[in-house]
């Protein structure tokens, strides 16, 4: 065993947004910073190719999976600090966790949604008395956590961990590069709609229902554009286009304007905001409720505006579609937050620090 082993517990592979972009984006680094990091996926992306597809999942497919993590907390010992993502173990209590392996090695327990709300919050009683508890004690028990945003580091020192860690979901920026922003859409006499872009998957393209009568009353001077989901149910027509990681960026390019809705409840206040932060490196100004995280990232007049109503909605979206220029500056000026603050290179040192103050503790 060295200090510098590290054993990476991720949920998914590649094709998990969480996995990807809170762990699996920061391999290079972290080796170039000296660590070893060992990855041991749960669920492999076969499992999310079913689930999108809206298959039933394989429980053969499962039941190896779980077998796999097994081996890897059996592994423990073997390694300086133990990266885990959100839980060893779904739907298993902590107990079990800590029976078959966790907690014998110091682990970093990264956070990135309001994952204590599925089972403190679940309609069925035996799960809540079961698991209600899970998240508390695997905060409590990591030496530290890493959570994606305010709200959820709030929640760890809840808890009761003794170290949390505030690390942003955040881009790389050598993968967004500046394109101008469209002037073909402005005051006057437009040659086009504005495109007002979403991304995200599946699960969450509910929330454009949202926005469904602001986007109608603007069907005139706006395009809907949806990356990631289809037949999605809106009151005006919107170009669908699957998810591809090598041509996310450019379909961002394409957007004029970004959005983010979100409803108030505890799940949606623990999100992360990344889709506001991919706007924004891309240089396109951004819409968002005003829930959670949002109220971080958007600096409403500067970079964008939050928007809590169907009134609202249709204000900032207008002046948005109809101002070219204001989508301009507001873009450059979001484009500046992420390269100052949600930026791969930025939180890629503070991550390290995170791994070698665990792994010193032991």
């Amino acid at each position: 065993m060295t200090a510098s082993s590290v054993l990476m517990l991720t949920r998914y592979g590649r094709l998990g947004a969480s996995s990807r972009l809170r762990f699996l984006a920061y391999l290079p680094a972290l080796r170039d910073a000296g660590f070893q990091v060992i990855e041991a996926p749960l669920l492999d992306d076969g499992y999310l190719q079913r689930l999108y597809g809206g298959e039933p999942p394989d429980r053969r497919q499962i039941a190896a999976a779980y077998a796999r993590r097994l081996a890897a907390l059996r592994s423990t010992r073997r390694h300086g600090v133990v990266w885990l993502e959100k839980e060893a173990l779904p739907w298993l209590p902590f107990k079990a966790e800590a029976a078959a392996g966790l907690g014998r090695t110091p682990y970093v327990m990264d956070i990135d949604d309001a994952w204590f709300e599925r089972y403190a919050g679940h309609r069925l009683a035996p799960v809540r008395a079961l698991l209600g508890g899970k998240f508390t004690a695997l905060a409590r028990n990591a030496r530290i956590v890493l959570a994606g945003s305010p709200y959820l580091a709030d929640w760890a020192r809840g808890a009761g961990c003794p170290d949390v860690r505030l690390l942003p979901t955040v881009v790389d920026l050598a993968r967004y590069p500046l394109l101008p922003v469209s002037d073909e859409c402005g005051s006057g006499k437009p040659r086009r709609p504005a495109i007002v872009g979403w991304i995200g998957s599946p699960s969450t393209a509910r929330y454009l229902g949202m926005v469904g009568g602001a986007l109608a009353r603007l069907a005139t001077t706006l395009r809907l554009r949806v990356i990631g989901a289809s037949n999605v149910a809106l009151p005006v027509p919107a170009d669908c286009l699957p998810w591809r990681e090598d041509s996310e960026t450019e379909e961002l390019s394409r957007f004029d304007i970004g959005i983010m809705p979100l409803p108030d409840s505890p799940w949606e206040r623990g999100k992360c905001g990344y889709k506001l932060i991919q706007y924004m490196a891309a240089g396109r100004p951004v819409v968002a409720s005003p829930i959670g995280v949002n109220t971080t990232l958007v600096q409403h007049g500067v970079n964008g505006f939050l928007a809590d109503g169907e009134d609202a909605w249709v204000d900032a979206l207008g002046r948005l579609a109809a101002d070219p220029a204001l989508r301009a500056r507001m873009g450059a000026a979001g484009r500046q937050l992420v390269e100052e603050r949600y930026a791969l290179s930025v939180t890629a040192p503070q991550l390290a620090d995170a791994l070698r103050a665990a792994a010193g503790g032991r």
